[in-house]
């Protein structure tokens, strides 16, 4: 039961992964197009939790953490260079 409910969640953020892609691409202007970024870094961390259950390796949840928080300060940074403050 909880390998169904796994991989309905993984298949629901494949979905929202490939849409979020599209709108990444054809973003009408730049912060569109970092709001799709962080979007795309949040969905691959969630992808990547679950993988990490599913396959049962506790390693991957510390590689999720590291990459939410470079996406955090990546997404921080390019904020701050928008805003012509940085």
């Amino acid at each position: 039961m909880v390998n169904t409910i796994l991989i309905i969640s993984m298949f629901i953020i494949g979905i929202s992964f490939l849409l979020v892609t599209v709108r990444f691409l054809l973003g009408t202007s730049v912060v569109d197009r970092v709001v799709a970024l962080d979007v795309l870094t949040i969905s691959s961390v969630g992808l990547i939790v679950l993988l990490a259950h599913f396959f049962d390796r506790g390693i991957y949840i510390d590689v999720s953490i590291v990459y939410a928080i470079l996406s955090f300060i990546g997404v921080i940074i390019i904020a701050k260079y928008l805003e012509k403050s940085l």
